[in-house]
């Protein structure tokens, strides 16, 4: 008996969203997708009960890539569902599943396994961040006015991320199902769109810590002392750095990289065969896999560095495989495999840094490797779970009634025109993600939302609007929805 005989009974049973059973309107996908955003923003502001504050963010720099809220509800964000992700095109690519995802049956059984291993994975993460290190201290008073202990306290806090985590699960699969776009695209969104409006207006601090407009409030009222002169080379750094310019030019200039890159396309012609004169194309953008791979390279390095904390709050690590200072790792191995978040990161000749040039090069080649091959590698696995490889593509083509003119009417005629394409493409967009995902980190961004965040939020919020027109239009038409295989 094989593993799906086995498994089937527990996973088909694993609680699910219902699908709806024909069209739903766009105006109520609208109000689901809503709803969802607004209970998604009270979680995040929902404080863990039985937490002492303080603490270091077991996330760190890639808390708003994973969309979450340091000591809320949502602590662990969406990373258990990106890390089960992994998992399964990890299993799924290397054909160790034995599913087809065309049967009911075994697309059910999918379903549940990625359900399982997020749970799985709430556990993995949740229980070394509340049972380990500093990284959520129970409160001592509530212990001993419960009269449970501090053992009592970290179940009742894990119990509440737990919770979350499970949550942002049927959350992500509710838009999914009955909204517009994606759960954890979205999720990402909000979370990078907070950071970024904190970056530009939050008024507190001084400079260098404060949003943007403050900062040159501050400035342009003389409030700031100690301006260098802005034609020497301290003025310039005081002008890009700590005043922010630099990351104004490197967000709009990723935007604008990001928009021209989604217009990029190779497009095949196709006809109707059934209606003369019905014809349209099949475009194959360069960033064909979307952006959203990039977050299962990211999560991947974040579980590398998350392995690292845990080591070092556990056991002294020697010396060559990591040491730390203020919860970062600053020389060893994990030193070298740790992405660069900002411009701090690299610039080895400021006073912030403690770390040699040498070293410096050695952690930008790894992790230039590690995001363009990375990139490349999920782009591909991507395509494949998702249905958008040539062969799945082909089946879609012949089964809405089109062709490719030219080219006779069979499915392994049109699957051999777009492997010419999309293999190609998929890995270059996807080496191309992540490049610039590294660039934008090394030049900084408004509000420090990280290259990878900034990346996707402005894929995401191009392909939601692209979704949104197509759902309008298919709203004013229904025949279309028809034609394209809509319900």
């Amino acid at each position: 008996m094989g593993w799906k005989e086995s498994a089937a009974p527990v996973l088909t049973r694993m609680p699910a969203v219902q699908r709806p059973e024909g069209h739903v309107p766009f105006r109520r996908k609208m109000y689901w997708t809503a709803g969802v955003l607004i209970l998604y923003f009270f979680l995040t502001n929902v404080s863990l009960w039985g937490l002492q504050a303080g603490g270091d963010d077991f996330f760190g720099q890639f808390r708003s890539l994973l969309a979450g809220g340091q000591g809320t509800v949502l602590q662990l964000g969406i990373g258990p569902i990106v890390t089960a992700s992994i998992v399964l095109q990890l299993l799924g690519g290397a054909n160790l599943l034995g599913l087809d995802t065309n049967d009911p049956r075994d697309q059910a059984i999918y379903q549940g396994l990625q359900k399982f291993l997020v749970v799985v994975m709430v556990f993995l993460t949740g229980l070394p961040m509340v049972f380990l290190g500093n990284f959520l201290q129970p409160s001592a008073q509530l212990a001993q006015s419960l009269g449970v202990g501090i053992l009592g306290v970290r179940v009742l806090i894990f119990a509440q991320i737990a919770a979350g985590g499970v949550l942002l699960l049927y959350m992500d699969e509710v838009i999914s199902k009955w909204g517009v776009g994606s759960g954890i695209g979205l999720f990402i969104v909000a979370n990078v769109s907070q950071s970024l409006v904190g970056g530009l207006f939050f008024w507190e601090g001084d400079v260098g810590n404060q949003g943007l407009i403050p900062t040159w409030f501050d400035i342009a009222m003389g409030n700031v002392s100690n301006i260098p002169p802005l034609l020497t080379t301290d003025g310039l750094s005081f002008v890009l750095m700590q005043a922010g310019i630099l990351g104004v030019i490197t967000t709009v200039l990723i935007y604008v990289v990001v928009v021209y890159a989604e217009s990029v396309r190779v497009e095949i012609p196709l006809s109707h065969a059934r209606v003369k004169g019905a014809r349209g194309r099949f475009p194959v953008k360069l960033i064909y896999a979307s952006v959203l791979p990039m977050i299962l390279v990211r999560a991947l390095q974040a579980n590398i560095q998350f392995l690292g904390q845990i080591l070092q709050s556990t056991m002294n690590l020697p010396a060559w495989a990591g040491v730390y200072a203020d919860g970062q790792p600053v020389s060893g191995l994990f030193y070298y495999l740790a992405p660069i978040y900002n411009p701090d990161a690299w610039m080895w000749w400021t006073a912030a840094s403690t770390a040699e040039p040498w070293q410096v090069m050695i952690r930008i080649a790894v992790d230039l490797t590690f995001m363009v091959i990375g990139g490349g590698i999920f782009a591909i696995f991507w395509v494949e779970t998702a249905d958008m490889g040539p062969e799945a593509t082909a089946k879609q083509i012949q089964n809405s009634g089109m062709q490719i003119p030219g080219f006779r009417k069979n499915l392994g005629v049109i699957e051999k025109v777009l492997e010419r394409y999309i293999p190609q493409v998929t890995v270059i967009g996807g080496a191309l993600v992540g490049l610039l995902a590294v660039m934008a980190n090394m030049l900084g961004t408004i509000g420090n939302v990280t290259g990878t965040g900034l990346l996707l939020t402005i894929s995401i919020t191009y392909k939601l609007y692209e979704e949104i027109a197509e759902e309008q239009m298919m709203e004013m038409h229904p025949m279309m929805r028809d034609m394209f295989g809509g319900d």
